[in-house]
């Protein structure tokens, strides 16, 4: 099987390939990657050798760089994207031409050159906007709240115009707060870790209430294997392990596995339009044969052991 992984050097994209390449030799796997902020060729330098991963340089919004693969692809994982909340408040124009416009690249590109592809867009929870009770499930209503989330409503949508309009076997994954190796370090784990690690403040929005759906990044990859195999066209399928925890509480338990001191936690002006609560009903992808399979606790430190043992990845 020919996949296209756009977005392979960045967090899940890095780890999913790693998942596809262990799974069967016959997996062929091309990563285009732009080397933006959120990625990082360490991630996969080890995989460089092998006969089935080839990574090329290269932006999605780039349509000639896109051709020669698609051609030969038989699937397309889209995990590029620009995705910190932050820096979407502050430089929203590089979200909307990365976001919106590579994702319109890539399905412009498949109408053209390989109509047959299936097509599989990595999106996000943070399209239906904080949840005050219950969970979202597929047929929310999108609430989003900042320019992140709003690049990442309008390129779902994208993709379902083009089902509906062109017949592109189009698949949306809308997935929670995903953790474990080789997340970049503006996210809230790998920040609290390295912060404690160097004896740093640890700064937390407001009081640190908001309240986050946590998945542990294999079990998020198996998710999407999952969809490929067997979710239906022009579907969307919500992936969470319902690891609903206060941002807070995530700070301390890491700071108790790294016996550090609650002491560097501070307080810091929240930021605007901050969703208080995120929460995914996940039903839909556990009827087609997917659960996670594993435990939060046990996860968080295999997470911070990681990230101890591999200083050299991120210093």
């Amino acid at each position: 099987m020919q996949i296209l992984v756009t977005g392979g050097c960045g967090f899940i994209g890095s780890n999913f390939t790693r998942v596809m390449l262990k799974q069967t030799q016959e997996n062929n796997i091309v990563n285009i990657d732009n080397f933006g902020i959120g990625s990082n060729r360490r991630s996969v330098v080890d995989l460089e050798k092998k006969h089935n991963y080839t990574l090329i340089e290269g932006n999605t919004v780039n349509e000639k760089i896109l051709k020669p693969h698609i051609q030969e692809a038989d699937i397309i994982v889209n995990f590029a994207a620009e995705t910190h909340v932050d820096r979407s408040i502050k430089t929203p124009r590089k979200f909307i031409e990365n976001n919106i416009l590579g994702t319109l690249s890539l399905l412009e590109a498949t109408r053209k050159y390989n109509d047959t592809i299936k097509f599989i867009q990595i999106s996000t929870d943070e399209v239906y906007g904080p949840i005050s009770k219950g969970s979202a499930n597929e047929h929310s209503e999108m609430n989003t709240s900042n320019p992140y989330s709003a690049s990442k409503a309008a390129s779902d949508m994208l993709c379902l115009a083009y089902y509906s309009t062109y017949d592109i076997d189009t698949i949306i994954t809308r997935t929670s707060n995903n953790f474990g190796p080789y997340q970049y370090q503006e996210k809230l784990i790998p920040k609290t870790i390295v912060s404690a690690y160097k004896n740093k403040k640890i700064p937390i929005y407001g009081d640190g209430r908001q309240i986050r759906d946590w998945i542990y990044v294999t079990d998020n990859c198996r998710a999407i294997q999952k969809v490929i195999e067997s979710g239906a066209p022009g579907q969307i399928y919500n992936i969470s392990a319902e690891n609903q925890i206060e941002n807070i509480s995530i700070v301390k338990k890491i700071l108790q596995i790294m016996k550090k001191p609650e002491e560097l936690i501070e307080h810091v002006t929240d930021r605007p339009g901050h969703d208080k609560r995120y929460s995914l009903d996940a039903s839909k992808i556990r009827k087609i044969g997917w659960i996670p399979e594993e435990n939060f606790e046990d996860a968080l430190l295999k997470t911070v052991n990681w990230y101890l043992s591999n200083l050299h990845w991120w210093t």
